[in-house]
C-alpha cells in the first residue's frame, strides 16, 4: 500500500498540471450534470417490515384514486385554525362572518383546490371556542407560489385584525433557513486553525481548496442523481458535512507530513512521495473505516438511512481519492510556498540546516510525557469523566419531531397548540385504522362492528365514520387518542389495539392494521432501537479486524473499539441533556425539548465510528512507526505524539468547527447530528485518543504490539506506516548535498 501510494504521489507531483485539470473538469462536469438534471421528487419515508408500512401499502392497493401512502402523492394540505376571543364562541354571528370571509378568500387563491367550510364539515370544538378549515392544494408545499403564500398570509392577518386568533398549520408557510451563515463560520474557523497550524497561507488554503473540490463534486453528483434515485435533501447535507470535514483533515495530514519530510532534508518530489505513501496510507485506511461505518447503515433496513449512508460514503471515498492525487499535484505546483517561512529559509542552506530543529520538545511530546509518567491516574480520571457525561444516555427516548418542536414564534406551532387545546391533545396525532373486511360475509357490518370495538378501547376518544373503497371491502377509520403523539400512553394504546386484534377479528370477521404518522413514528422508533445493537456489533467487529491487520496487535484494536463506545455514549449523553432535557437548549437554538429523532443515534454511531478510527490510525501509526525503529514503548509514545499530536488536535478543532456550523440549520435531524458529531469529536479526539490511548499503551508496554503466533501467521502484513519508505528517506536525508535535481534516483 505505502509503495503504491508513494508512486502515485510522485506521479501526481510530476504530472501536476494534468491532474489539476482533470479534477477541475470533473467538478465542471458534475456541476453541469446537476444543473441539467430534473428536480428531485419529494422524498418518501418508508419503513419496510412494520405494520404501519403494510397498512400504507394496503391503502395504496385498495384506494388507488386518492392514496395516502408513505410516498405522499397528494398535494400539500394545511389547516387554518380560528380561535374566538375569551368569553366568545367561534359560532357567534360576528365571528362566523370573519371565518367565512377568510375561508372564502383562501378558497379563491390560485393552486388551492378546496377550502372546507368549518361549519359545514363539523370541525368546531365542543366548547365552541375553536374551529379549523382544511385547505387542499394542487401542488406540493415546496411548489406553492410565493404570491399564493403572501395572499394566504394577508387573509390570515386580516382575520386577526378582525379580532380572531388565526394560525396556519402544516408545511405551506413553514420556512426552512439554510443555516449557511453558521456553516460558513465553521469553514472560517477551520481556515484560521489551518493558518495557525501551518504558518503559511498556501499550506492553510490547500486543504480547504481540495476539500471544497471534493465536496463540490460529491454534492453535485448527488444532486444529479437525486431525481433518478429519489434522494432527500438531508442526504446531500450529510454528505457535505462529512466530506468537508474529512476532506480538510485528510489533506492536512498529507501536507503536514510533506513539510516534515522537507524539514528532514528531502527534495520536493521525494517528500511528496513519502508523504503520500505514509500519511496517505493512514488516510486510505481511515477513510475505509468511515466508509464501512456509513455503508453499514444499509443493514438497518431503512431506505432513507441506506441512501444517506451510501451517499456520504461515496463522498468520503471521493475525499480520499482527492487527498492522494490532487494534494501531491498541488504540492508540485507550490513546493516551497506551503512551507513555513523559517523552513523556507532553512532549505536554502541545505538539508542539514533544515533538520536542525527536529526532535525539539513541543506541546504534544510534553503532554505525552505527562501521561506516560502517570498513566493510571490519567486513565481513571478520563474514563470517569466520560462515564459521568454518558449517564443521560440511559434515559434516551426516541421519537419524531413535528410542529410541537418548533418555536412558539411560528404559526405552525401556535396552530398545533390551538388545536390541542380546542380538540384535545390527541387531535394532532390521529391513528389511521385500515379495516380489511374482504373475507367477511357482510363487509359493511364487519367494519361497523370493528369500529365499535375499537372505540370501546380505553384511551380512544372518538372514531370517525368509515370511508370505504370502491369495492366496499376495505375501510379507513380515523381514531383520536386521548393523549398527544409524544405521550407514552399513545404508544401503549397502539400496542393495546394490536394486542386486541385477534379477539376483534374473531368477533367481527374482519382484520385491521394500525397506521398513520403517529403509529409509523412509533414503529420506526422500535425498528431503529432493535437495529442499534446489531449495527454496533457489525461496525465494531469490522473495525477490530481492520485495525488487527493495520497494527498487527490484538490489544490495540480492542482498546480502540472500547474507546469508541465510550466516546459515543458520552456524545449521546450530551445530546439527551441538551435536546431532551433542555440543558443549554436556548444557547443552541433548541426551541422545544422532546424525544431524540429516532434515526439520529444510529447515524451518529456510523459517522463517529469512522472518525474515531481516523484519529486512532493517525496517532497510533506514528507511535508504531517509532516503535518499529527500535524505540521503547514509552519513548515511542512521546515520539509519535511529538510528530502527530499538534496536527491531530488541529484536525479535531477543524471537524468540531465544521460540525458545529450545522447546529444553525433549522432541520432538527441535521441540528442534532451537527451537535452530536461536534461533541463526539471533542470527546474522542481530545479525551479518548490523546489521553486514554497513550495511557493504555503506556500501561501495556511491549504487550501492546504483540499477538499470538498462530494469529500472526494468518494475518496479512500491510505496511501502513511506510516503514520501507521512511528507511529509504532516512538514508536519502543523510546524504549531504544530494538532492533530487542532482541525480538522486526517483522511486
Amino acid at each position: 500500500m505505502a509503495t503504491f501510494l508513494d508512486r502515485l504521489g510522485r506521479l501526481a507531483f510530476r504530472r501536476r498540471r494534468r491532474v489539476v485539470v482533470l479534477w477541475v473538469l470533473a467538478l465542471v462536469a458534475a456541476g453541469m450534470a446537476s444543473a441539467l438534471a430534473p428536480a428531485a421528487p419529494d422524498g418518501s419515508y418508508s419503513m419496510p417490515g412494520t405494520e404501519s408500512q403494510r397498512a400504507f401499502d394496503l391503502i395504496e392497493e385498495r384506494f388507488p384514486a386518492n392514496s395516502t401512502g408513505s410516498a405522499g402523492s397528494e398535494g400539500a394540505s394545511a389547516k387554518v385554525v380560528f380561535v374566538a376571543p375569551a368569553g366568545q364562541k367561534i359560532t357567534d354571528q360576528a365571528n362566523r362572518s370573519v371565518v367565512d370571509e377568510v375561508v372564502g378568500r383562501v378558497g379563491d387563491l390560485g393552486q388551492v383546490v378546496r377550502a372546507a367550510d368549518p361549519y359545514g364539515t363539523d370541525t368546531v370544538s365542543e366548547d365552541g371556542s375553536t374551529a379549523y378549515a382544511s385547505v387542499t392544494f394542487e401542488v406540493k408545499a415546496k411548489d406553492v407560489d410565493d404570491k399564493v403564500k403572501q395572499d394566504l398570509e394577508q387573509a390570515v392577518e386580516d382575520g386577526r385584525e378582525a379580532g380572531l386568533t388565526v394560525e396556519v398549520g402544516g408545511s405551506v408557510l413553514a420556512t426552512q433557513p439554510s443555516g449557511g451563515a453558521t456553516e460558513l463560520v465553521g469553514v472560517v474557523v477551520a481556515a484560521v486553525v489551518l493558518l495557525i497550524t501551518f504558518a503559511s497561507l498556501a499550506a492553510a488554503g490547500l486543504p480547504l481548496l481540495t476539500a471544497l473540490i471534493g465536496v463540490g463534486i460529491g454534492a453535485a453528483t448527488i444532486m444529479a442523481l437525486s431525481s433518478a434515485l429519489g434522494l432527500s435533501s438531508a442526504t446531500s447535507t450529510l454528505a457535505m458535512m462529512l466530506g468537508l470535514a474529512v476532506g480538510i483533515d485528510y489533506a492536512m495530514f498529507i501536507v503536514s507530513r510533506y513539510r516534515e519530510e522537507r524539514a528532514r532534508g528531502l527534495a520536493p518530489q521525494d517528500a511528496a512521495g513519502v508523504a503520500t505513501g505514509t500519511a496517505g496510507s493512514s488516510v486510505v485506511f481511515a477513510g475505509l473505516t468511515v466508509v464501512i461505518g456509513l455503508a453499514g447503515l444499509s443493514v438497518v433496513g431503512i431506505p432513507t438511512l441506506t441512501q444517506m449512508g451510501l451517499a456520504a460514503a461515496g463522498t468520503v471515498a471521493l475525499s480520499v481519492l482527492v487527498a492522494v492525487t490532487l494534494v501531491p499535484a498541488l504540492l508540485g505546483i507550490f513546493p516551497r510556498t506551503v512551507l513555513a517561512r523559517s523552513l523556507r529559509r532553512a532549505t536554502r542552506h541545505g538539508a542539514q540546516a533544515a533538520v536542525a530543529g527536529e526532535g525539539k520538545p513541543n506541546m504534544g511530546s510534553r503532554w505525552a510525557r505527562l501521561v506516560v509518567r502517570r498513566p493510571l491516574p490519567v486513565l481513571l480520571v478520563a474514563v470517569a469523566a466520560l462515564g459521568v457525561i454518558a449517564l443521560p444516555a440511559a434515559k434516551l427516548h426516541l421519537g419524531t419531531a413535528g410542529d410541537e418542536s418548533k418555536p412558539t414564534s411560528t404559526t405552525e406551532r401556535r396552530a398545533y397548540d390551538a388545536l390541542a387545546e380546542g380538540f384535545g391533545p390527541g387531535f394532532n396525532g390521529p391513528l389511521t385504522i385500515v379495516v380489511d373486511a374482504k373475507k367477511a360475509r357482510d363487509p359493511k357490518s364487519a367494519v361497523e362492528a370493528s369500529a365499535r370495538e375499537i372505540g370501546a378501547v380505553d384511551g380512544v376518544v372518538s372514531v370517525s365514520p368509515a370511508r370505504f373503497n370502491t369495492a366496499a371491502d376495505t375501510a379507513i377509520l380515523s381514531v383520536t387518542p386521548a393523549t398527544d403523539p409524544q405521550d407514552e400512553r399513545t404508544s401503549e394504546l397502539i400496542h393495546t389495539l394490536r394486542a386486541d386484534r385477534p379477539a376483534i377479528e374473531k368477533a367481527t370477521g374482519a382484520t385491521f392494521m394500525v397506521s398513520g404518522s403517529t403509529a409509523a413514528n412509533i414503529d420506526s422508533d422500535q425498528k431503529v432501537q432493535g437495529a442499534l445493537v446489531p449495527y454496533l456489533g457489525l461496525v465494531v467487529g469490522l473495525a477490530f479486524l481492520l485495525l488487527l491487520i493495520v497494527f498487527r496487535s490484538v490489544l490495540v484494536p480492542l482498546k480502540a473499539a472500547l474507546g469508541f463506545l465510550l466516546s459515543v455514549l458520552a456524545a449521546l449523553g450530551a445530546v439527551v441533556a441538551v435536546f431532551q432535557w433542555g440543558w443549554l437548549a436556548g444557547l443552541l437554538g433548541v426551541h422545544q425539548t422532546g424525544p431524540i429523532m429516532n434515526t439520529m443515534p444510529i447515524v451518529m454511531v456510523g459517522i463517529v465510528f469512522g472518525l474515531a478510527m481516523d484519529y486512532e490510525v493517525f496517532l497510533v501509526t506514528r507511535i508504531r512507526e517509532a516503535h518499529l525503529k527500535g524505540q521503547r514503548p514509552g519513548q515511542a509514545i512521546v515520539s509519535g505524539f511529538s510528530h502527530s499530536a499538534r496536527v491531530v488536535a488541529a484536525a479535531a478543532v477543524i471537524m468540531i468547527s465544521v460540525f458545529s456550523g450545522f447546529i444553525g440549520v433549522s432541520e432538527p435531524m441535521i441540528k442534532m447530528i451537527g451537535f452530536g458529531l461536534a461533541t463526539a469529536v471533542l470527546f474522542d479526539a481530545l479525551v479518548v485518543r490523546m489521553t486514554i490511548v497513550p495511557a493504555v499503551l503506556a500501561l501495556l508496554g511491549e504487550r501492546a504490539w504483540t499477538m499470538p503466533r498462530w494469529l500472526e501467521r494468518i494475518v496479512p502484513r500491510v505496511d501502513v506506516e511506510g516503514h520501507a519508505l521512511t528507511r529509504d528517506a532516512d538514508a536519502t536525508a543523510a546524504m549531504p548535498g544530494k538532492t533530487e535535481r542532482q541525480g538522486l534516483p526517483v522511486r
